[in-house]
């Protein structure tokens, strides 16, 4: 089957983009009278921000205490630490090869400089090592906005 118009399910995610393509483009056409509400939307951005810094320092806590208690549950404790220890060592040696050998071959290939001796171009490295992207976006930015001197508009 081929949903049609209404029935699909989910949020319009490109409409939106739309949107706030053409209010900032609105926004800016406004000149001074734009500046107010694009000063508070990078207000709200930087709020936002420093709430989702305040989150990543507080939900290892609480998947911790979620991960203790199913440990707490299982019959065969050393089937559980043998299994996760395979697992942490196939994670570990996954980023490993990822941010140590394909990152840099794909950071060499880009710009023909050797990503080891200027490591802070790497900072691209966090959001791969976690699921959320948005989780480490506060430190992605910051990272490449103070040690690569790269311009706050652009990222």
């Amino acid at each position: 089957q081929i949903p049609v118009g209404t029935e699909i399910e989910g949020m319009n995610i490109l409409g939106l983009v739309l949107f706030a393509l053409v209010l900032g483009v609105a926004l800016k056409k406004l000149g001074q009278e734009g500046e107010d509400l694009i000063r508070f939307f990078n207000s709200f951005n930087e709020a936002t921000m420093v709430l989702v810094t305040w989150i990543m320092w507080y939900v290892p806590i609480g998947i911790m205490f979620l991960v203790g208690s199913k440990i707490v549950e299982m019959e065969d404790i050393v089937l559980l630490v043998t299994s996760l220890g395979k697992y942490i060592f196939a994670s570990i040696l996954g980023h490993v090869i990822h941010g140590g050998i394909i990152l840099p071959l794909i950071y060499f290939a880009a710009t023909r400089q050797n990503p080891y001796q200027h490591p802070d171009a790497l900072c691209f490295i966090s959001p791969h090592s976690s699921v959320s992207s948005s989780a480490t976006l506060p430190s992605m930015i910051k990272c490449v906005e103070e040690n690569n001197k790269v311009d706050k508009r652009i990222s």
